[in-house]
């Protein structure tokens, strides 16, 4: 067995926020990674790990309290993985926002930039996500002071969220402050289709169990919900049971939404399965920019939609668009940019990996009268996608959308070659957004970045940036 270390307790002064959302002090020059705590407070922490250039740590006792620390609404907050910042005013997480595009622009990538604008706050900090991805796990987290209690818990089973790094451990929640009430309507009543059937949860590590995802998409617009259990292939009767009780609540739920039932007997992670049942359309109309969207079960659409014009009104504006241009959207997903720039510009190229979203994408682009835009299925970070983007129109502005990895490097590169005037890059992740654009510094100037706060209250923030060709 392990060897149980002595507990480590410390003093320190907290002075920044790290890219993580986790605080940063210093004790004889030494880096302190400090959770739970604030910039501008003194604090009792306990040593939870050592490196040889950092020591991380967890917040105790607040002594010295920040003006900016507020009570955190959520009982599962520091637990779950989700919103590490409810304890700090919604002000100042604006602030530490825009701090971190700017130390990811002038720190990691260092490269100069025109404008830093002040972030644009979400209308909604909670209650906002149009999707929640839950999931059944085998092995409960319980907090250290649960476990003081000597209370027995059983552990084999939880649905909620995963506690940070951690892929097996899922903190049990039965109502989330992000989601709608609707939303929380739903996960309450599969907790209590779980204990009514006994039903055992997916275990990650060794790969038993029967449940394994709960996804809950809502339309902002029009209140209409989809939501989506995905398990292992049913094995016994009481898995058949289980599903046709859990879709009992279709007929509660607003006219226009859906109930599916999808397996996925891979060992994957990601929260996707094939559509066994469903009841209702099997899928949701969103409404932004006067456009409506058409949202399958599996497909990607921005989860803030009460602050999702602010983020297209951002890219508008920096793209400049006229009636005669040529306009390229990579990593387009069901055209959420694609379809507002082309009722500005003359032509507009979508690519993106997911077939789903593309014919999501198509459907849109019908669906709204849309008739001057073209797209393609497409795995931009696969050497094909090269030949691919060649037969593309030469562009005017290029919008790009990657994921929180960023561009594949010979994507950089061919925006490069292709040298168009103006480049519009929205990122949820400054830090990889700001190392393309060192590549594409070669060329571009990085002329302005707005932050805008898709996701309160997270540390997590997207950011759109202007490129121009130099």
């Amino acid at each position: 067995m392990r060897k149980r270390l002595p507990v480590q307790e410390i003093e320190i002064s907290v002075d920044s926020i790290g890219f993580e959302g986790v605080s940063v002090g210093r004790i004889d020059n030494l880096v302190h990674f400090v959770s739970g705590a604030l910039p501008g407070e003194r604090v009792r922490a306990r040593v939870t790990g050592k490196k040889k250039k950092f020591v991380q740590a967890e917040t105790i006792e607040v002594l010295q309290a920040s003006p900016s620390r507020v009570e955190a609404p959520c009982p599962h907050f520091g637990t779950c993985g989700g919103c590490k910042w409810q304890h700090l005013a919604y002000a100042d997480q604006a602030a530490w926002k825009r701090q971190h595009v700017v130390d990811a622009f002038e720190r990691l990538a260092q490269i100069p930039v025109g404008i830093v604008h002040p972030t644009l706050t979400s209308p909604e900090p909670y209650h906002y996500r149009n999707k929640m991805e839950f999931s059944f796990g085998g092995s409960q987290w319980l907090t250290r002071e649960e476990i003081e209690t000597g209370t027995e818990f059983d552990t084999s089973f939880a649905l909620g969220l995963h506690v940070p790094g951690r892929f097996d451990k899922v903190r049990n929640v039965r109502h989330c402050l992000l989601q709608s009430e609707v939303g929380n309507a739903i996960l309450e009543h599969t907790h209590v289709c779980v204990e009514q059937f006994g039903i055992t949860a997916y275990h990650q590590r060794f790969h038993t169990g029967f449940a394994r995802h709960l996804v809950i998409r809502t339309s902002a617009a029009l209140g209409t919900v989809m939501a989506i259990l995905i398990t292992t292939t049913p094995t016994e009767d009481v898995h058949e049971a289980f599903i046709s009780e859990w879709m009992s609540m279709f007929d509660a739920l607003p006219e226009g939404s859906s109930m599916i039932h999808a397996i996925a007997d891979s060992h994957s992670p990601v929260a996707v399965g094939d559509i066994q049942t469903c009841l209702g359309p099997g899928y949701l109309d969103e409404v932004s920019h006067g456009i409506t969207y058409r949202v399958s079960p599996f497909s990607f659409f921005q989860t803030n939609t009460h602050h999702l014009p602010t983020l297209v009104d951002a890219a508008m504006k920096g793209a400049q668009l006229r009636e005669t241009d040529v306009v390229w959207d990579l990593y387009c997903g069901t055209g959420t940019l694609t379809l507002p720039a082309a009722t500005h510009a003359g032509r507009v190229v979508g690519a993106e990996l997911s077939d789903g979203s593309i014919a999501d994408a198509r459907a849109n682009a019908e669906r709204n009268g849309i008739g001057n835009v073209d797209f393609f299925t497409v795995d931009l970070h696969h050497p094909n996608a090269l030949a691919v983007l060649q037969g593309f129109p030469r562009p005017d502005v290029i919008m790009i959308d990657p994921p929180r990895n960023g561009m594949h490097e010979q994507v950089v590169q061919h925006l490069l070659a292709v040298a168009a005037p103006r480049i519009v890059y929205v990122s949820c992740n400054p830090a990889t957004m700001a190392r393309d654009c060192a590549i594409l510094a070669e060329s571009y100037h990085v002329e302005s970045l707005t932050p805008v706060a898709m996701f309160p209250p997270t540390f997590h923030v997207e950011a759109v940036g202007v490129l121009t060709l130099k």
